[in-house]
């Protein structure tokens, strides 16, 4: 690739239109493109960041929750995951919530990436781990909406599972795939 052609817009104005925090706000920003031309308007969405959590276990299973996620308005099947705290490092999160969701821990942890929720929206960042060695440690006690069944499933079934449809959610899907890519490196 030759000289980049891509640069960052330049924000001109950015209005708040809503603010449900903790979960999110809507803002317009009127924008200015690299060649001068102008875009009013432009919708963008803060929302908390968050981890989710490949898990394996010893005999290389990995820790699975079923359970009904509103976006895709169906019940599914995820991998443990919740909001980073104020102030809480990405690590630290996920270590949190797949103790409190599903009540395992582990020693060995790999960062696989972290991502924006939309490329030109925003709404969060998703950062994603494999934890490695995952054993149940305590009840779980996640206090969340959701009523969720957690299990053990063979990382082949679960590849099997996002191709099948099973997994509805593009962060999770993302994070498999990505635990895929660094089991097999």
């Amino acid at each position: 690739m030759s000289e980049p052609l891509a640069r960052p817009w330049e924000v001109l104005r950015r209005r708040e239109i809503a603010d449900a925090r903790p979960w999110l706000r809507l803002w317009a920003e009127d924008l200015r493109l690299p060649d001068g031309r102008t875009v009013e308007g432009f919708y963008t969405i803060e929302a908390p960041d968050y981890a989710v959590i490949v898990a394996l276990t010893p005999d290389g299973r990995v820790v699975v929750e079923r359970n009904y996620k509103h976006g895709p308005r169906r019940v599914c099947l995820n991998l443990p995951a919740g909001y980073l705290e104020p102030g809480e490092a990405p690590l630290a999160a996920a270590r949190r919530e797949l103790r409190e969701e599903t009540g395992y821990a582990a020693d060995e942890w790999t960062p696989l990436g972290q991502f924006a929720e939309s490329g030109n929206r925003g709404a969060g960042t998703a950062h994603l781990f494999l934890a490695r060695g995952a054993r149940r440690v305590a009840e779980p006690d996640a206090g969340d909406l959701e009523a969720l069944e957690i299990g053990l499933m063979p990382f082949d079934d679960l590849l099997d599972a996002v191709r099948e449809g099973d997994v509805a959610v593009l962060s999770i899907a993302a994070a498999i795939g990505l635990a895929a890519v660094a089991l097999q490196q």
